[in-house]
């Protein structure tokens, strides 16, 4: 095992977790804001962060590994680092946030289930509903209906697992699907990239959980949209650039589906006079899907344990891999 590391972080560990990741390390962990990441890299070894200086080969010469604090790492494309040919290992936090957005799926699928704003404007009116028919609340159900799972990785499978829990039939698409024969206790059946189509047509909830790469980004076009059910309901806590956002506002507009729920979007923040702001059959969200009193927390353990790894010569956790894209 190496003697220490010498860890640089953008990210704001708490004191507890500092402690964490100094024994793992052997050695002390430096704090530095973005501005003055540059001047303090030059002796760093590990470095935590979203983001990185694009001279990065000089200012930091002995860097060999970058922990990304999220699950994606979509955000360092142009910075020369998603190459094969890189020489810097990257990893990300995958995984960290799989209960919290978990739960904001089902959230999402139940708020708009129950048409909860509307209950929540009514209360703001003063309004008592003697009839839920008149405004259209409590329609839905989960059990019994079927969820397609777009992405069944970490955060693919917890929702899959609690679908079942609903009473849910749950179909996924997923990178590398099981060997034929094979069975998977929380899916009852997958479909390949090229089945992808049939998924969406037999959904009553669609989750799309993929990581963005070349091949994911606008994996969602017009056809998609329109292979879907007419009472489907579509939640993307993935990446905004999976979905073609102008098919999926005239989806909504037309109602080739019924709704949408999105953490996520094109572009971040969503510009003010977007459609998608005003439109009733949407629950939209500022991209806080997997925010979690817990985060900071579970980012440390797993990033400690990597330390650990590294120190040793053993295989990481979430290692990015250029021939996958994530």
């Amino acid at each position: 095992m190496s003697t220490h590391l010498n860890v640089v972080t953008t990210f704001r560990f708490s004191t507890a977790s500092e402690q964490v990741l100094r024994e793992a390390a052997g050695a002390p962990i430096r704090f530095a804001t973005l501005d003055e990441l540059p001047a303090v890299l030059a002796e760093a070894d590990v470095l935590c962060s979203y983001d990185i200086p694009a001279n990065w080969r000089e200012v930091a010469p002995r860097l060999r590994w970058l922990q990304v604090p999220g699950a994606g790492i979509d955000s360092l494309q142009g910075k020369g680092l998603l190459g094969a040919d890189c020489g810097l290992i990257i990893t990300s936090a995958a995984g960290i946030h799989a209960t919290t957005i978990c739960e904001y799926v089902f959230g999402s699928m139940l708020i708009f289930n129950w048409n909860w704003p509307q209950m929540i404007r009514l209360q703001r009116q003063h309004v008592w509903a003697r009839s839920a028919s008149w405004y259209k609340l409590g329609r839905r159900e989960l059990i019994g209906q079927t969820l397609g799972i777009v992405g069944v990785g970490n955060i693919g499978r917890q929702i899959a697992k609690l679908g079942h829990a609903f009473g849910m039939r749950v179909l996924g698409m997923r990178h590398t699907p099981p060997a034929q024969g094979e069975t998977d206790p929380d899916v009852d059946m997958y479909y390949t990239r090229e089945q992808l189509q049939e998924l969406l047509g037999q959904s009553d909830y669609v989750v799309l959980a993929v990581p963005l790469t070349p091949e994911t980004e606008r994996l969602i076009g017009e056809e998609e949209l329109r292979a879907m059910r007419p009472n489907a309901y579509l939640v993307n806590i993935a990446r905004g650039r999976i979905i073609d956002e102008q098919a999926l506002i005239r989806a909504l507009r037309e109602e080739w589906i019924m709704g949408a729920g999105l953490d996520v979007t094109e572009e971040e923040p969503l510009p003010p006079d977007s459609p998608l702001y005003s439109m009733p059959n949407v629950i939209l969200t500022p991209h806080i899907s997997g925010h979690s009193v817990h985060y900071e927390e579970r980012l440390a353990g797993l990033f400690a344990d990597n330390i650990r790894r590294f120190r040793a010569a053993e295989p990481l956790h979430n290692r990015y891999d250029p021939a996958r894209g994530y």
